[in-house]
């Protein structure tokens, strides 16, 4: 291992730094903390700023880490296990992660220019499916997602950080209210497509419509507001046996995106 500086005390500045970043949930994030080899990587990859990065001593360090720290000149610290579990608070304890400054707040604009079918979560509030949703959409070729009525403040939220693996700041990800999101369907000209339990068309007919799609997802329980019946929709069912009453809403997502592969894999080449 090369010979970093190993930091043995938890007075530290960076080391309160980092304690106060875990603490949760807060208001006008500016700096986050990214837990975790594979989030740093995939983060640092984006071009997302870092302050600095940490590893246990305890740990062998991922050489890709260490290349993209050394190529992207962000400062590398080991810390002594003995002090990273009074660091990083929360059950899980990461062995590496990172001070980032947050990128500025995607927006239509970048969802646009990125190409692909959107996907519009309507209700969904638990951030662990959120999290699985944004990955499967990047691995999917979606253009971006927006999130309606998520109780997120800010895509920086830790918990969606970590449900996410990072890769919340791969693709756009906008907060947004039911009228702007419908009003961005309508501008851009693009069909609406709602999953729902009794579809107009089938899942294959979904993977062969052309152009870009916005496809509204809504809680499991309540499904989607009222709010988006105010513009033209089409239907479309995942067919099930009778003895499951529903699907995992980001299981719902890797389904129709997968359908969609035709469509987004050329926008992403």
């Amino acid at each position: 291992m090369a010979d970093f500086e190993t930091i043995t005390n938890i007075s530290d500045p960076a080391v309160r730094r980092v304690i106060d970043l875990s603490k949760g949930s807060r208001p006008n994030i500016r700096t986050a903390l990214i837990e975790d080899a594979e989030p740093l990587v995939q983060c640092i990859k984006v071009g997302v700023e870092f302050v600095e990065i940490y590893a246990s001593d305890s740990i062998e360090i991922s050489p890709e880490l260490l290349d993209l720290c050394e190529q992207n000149n962000i400062p590398f610290r080991l810390v002594d296990a003995s002090s990273v579990n009074q660091i990083v608070r929360g059950g899980r304890k990461a062995k590496a992660f990172g001070v980032a400054r947050v990128p500025r707040p995607a927006s239509f604009r970048d969802i646009v220019e990125r190409d692909g079918d959107v996907v519009i979560l309507d209700g969904v509030k638990i951030v662990g499916n959120i999290g699985a949703i944004v990955r499967t959409s990047l691995a999917l070729g979606a253009g971006g997602i927006i999130l309606v009525d998520s109780d997120l403040t800010s895509i920086a939220d830790r918990r969606l950080l970590r449900a996410s693996r990072g890769y919340v700041f791969s693709l756009p990800v906008v907060l947004s209210g039911r009228e702007e999101a419908i009003d961005f369907v309508q501008r851009n000209g693009m069909s609406l497509v709602v999953l729902d339990t009794h579809g107009d068309i089938s899942m294959k007919e979904l993977g062969d419509w052309q152009g870009n799609l916005a496809l509204l997802f809504g809680s499991e329980k309540g499904g989607h507001s009222e709010e988006f019946e105010k513009i033209p929709s089409t239907s479309v069912s995942i067919p099930m046996i009778n003895d499951a009453e529903s699907l995992n809403v980001s299981v719902s997502v890797g389904i129709a995106l997968h359908e969609r592969i035709e469509n987004n894999f050329p926008a992403r080449r």
